[in-house]
């Protein structure tokens, strides 16, 4: 099945990945569905639901994280090609 949105935070330091995930999970109506270190000390979570879900998952999470530490990227995919959420 097609994931309807896909929503990436990336940060500098695992401490702001967290504070984000946990804010985006609280925000809206979404699923976690990685977390992965870049590199660098870079961390990108990944979550998937609703476009407008995932959207405010997304601020949310960007600005609480954006609170402890360093956001460098926040990104939604609307309607995301099969399989690139596995990339």
């Amino acid at each position: 099945m097609a994931i309807q949105a896909l929503g990436m935070i990336e940060t500098k330091g695992i401490v702001p990945a967290v504070v984000a995930t946990d804010a985006a999970l609280k925000a809206a109506d979404v699923k976690y569905i990685k977390q992965d270190k870049v590199g660098s000390g870079f961390v990108a979570v990944s979550l998937t639901g609703d476009v407008a879900s995932v959207q405010a998952a997304v601020d949310a999470g960007a600005s609480a994280a954006g609170q402890v530490g360093e956001v460098v990227s926040v990104h939604v995919i609307p309607r995301p090609q099969d399989g690139v959420d596995s990339v």
